[in-house]
């Protein structure tokens, strides 16, 4: 088994998934009885399980301290935002600024609701995925 696939599954299940879609709140009027919910996006069973999976493998993997996530990316002249990240070379990084990237995209999503959705429809999550897979089959 590769190293990585267990991430690298993610690819083909990404791209044939509906990974989420916003929710707002259209019933309520914004009164004191009637407060209106902030947005919020739903996410995919694909997209959860790809997030836990993220998670188990850096906590398991030697390769990467998920605390560390932003000073990989600023050892390779990442800033921690979403222009920065997606537009960063994947076919140049090494597989712990990779692994990086996913983590501050995952991070991303509690500080501001719909950035992780906002990585994987620019295509990014499945570049860096796809970036995975080729140092796994080097």
């Amino acid at each position: 088994m590769k190293k990585y696939s267990v991430l690298t599954k993610y690819i083909n299940l990404l791209k044939n998934d509906n990974v989420g879609e916003w929710n707002c709140d259209k019933e309520n009027d914004g009164s004191s009885e009637r407060p209106i919910q902030l947005p919020f996006v739903i996410y995919s069973i694909t997209v959860k399980k790809l997030a836990d999976d993220i998670y188990k493998f850096a906590k398991e993997s030697d390769e990467i301290v998920p605390s560390k996530y932003a000073d990989i990316l600023n050892a390779n002249g990442i800033e921690w935002n979403s222009d920065s990240m997606i537009k960063a070379d994947a076919s140049v990084l090494d597989a712990q600024c990779i692994l990086a990237l996913l983590i501050a995209s995952l991070r991303a999503e509690r500080f501001c609701e719909g950035a992780l959705l906002r990585f994987i429809e620019s295509g990014a999550v499945i570049r860096w995925l796809k970036r995975l897979q080729e140092l796994d089959e080097a």
